[in-house]
């Protein structure tokens, strides 16, 4: 399908950083779309490993935070919806875009979806996009532990791509996480009562040995946005404006107060 118009996009391949910088530059990107069109591509990873909830997720009702803070995981609330992830090996992408360009909300939920299977799918991996159904409450626990309808799925089942959506004025962030070997056994460990087990598959166990790597899956979704999207091939570096407000936005994404709001 393709973007329903010309978008002018920037190519970002991001350093690993901590969650509240990660977040950070996702939702400067979103406001950076809104303000001037622009539409990004960013891929990045996550150093520490680090927990994420959903914006409106209830974290505090849900999650034990005394364990949480026990085993010293780091955490994060995201600027978009869904579930908790636990962040580790994993390559994470970011599309902010204007929303005239994807259409609706599903329709853009899709599309990113096809255009990750695509590259997935160029690297040898059997994934496909999963059908249709009804969506999981925030409630519900981990990300990984079921597929929404448009999903990548391995086709002997299992998710490979979680991924969540925040819509702002006239633009939208999509960001997610591509897993590789990652396990996302410990959003169960600090899940309050009973946690649905995940059903998650990494490109570990889908690629022959030694081809699921943060490089070769990087490449693979360039080289896909290339094709499907007109991105540039060659990365930029992040603008300097937008780094200057993902720094405003850090404190915020630091801030306790914040990640346990609800």
């Amino acid at each position: 399908m393709g973007v329903t118009s010309p978008l002018r996009w920037v190519l970002l391949v991001d350093q690993a950083a901590d969650g509240p910088w990660n977040m950070a530059v996702d939702q400067a990107l979103l406001e950076a779309a809104e303000r001037r069109g622009v539409a990004t591509l960013r891929l990045y990873s996550w150093q520490p490993a680090t927990l994420s909830f959903g914006r409106n997720e209830p974290a505090q009702r849900r999650y034990d935070r005394a364990e949480i803070e026990r085993l010293a995981m780091p955490t994060v609330r995201r600027p978009t919806g869904g579930r908790a992830v636990w962040h580790d090996d994993e390559v994470t992408y970011a599309v902010a875009a204007p929303a005239a360009g994807f259409g609706s909300l599903r329709e853009a939920y899709r599309e990113i979806h096809a255009l990750l299977a695509e590259a997935l799918v160029s690297l040898g991996a059997p994934v496909l996009l999963a059908a249709d159904r009804p969506a999981v409450g925030v409630g519900a626990g981990a990300c990984f532990a079921s597929a929404a309808g448009g999903e990548v799925v391995a086709a002997g089942g299992g998710k490979v791509v979680g991924s969540a959506q925040v819509r702002g004025e006239g633009a939208f962030l999509q960001h997610g996480s591509i897993i590789l070997g990652g396990a996302q056994e410990r959003v169960a460990r600090v899940t309050r009562g009973a946690a649905d087990p995940p059903n998650v598959v990494g490109l570990t166990s889908l690629l022959p040995a030694g081809r699921a790597t943060r490089e070769a899956v990087v490449q693979a979704v360039a080289q896909a946005a290339a094709r499907r999207w007109q991105v540039p091939s060659e990365p930029a570096a992040l603008p300097e404006d937008i780094g200057r407000a993902a720094a405003a936005l850090v404190p915020r994404y630091r801030d306790p107060g914040w990640t346990w709001r609800r």
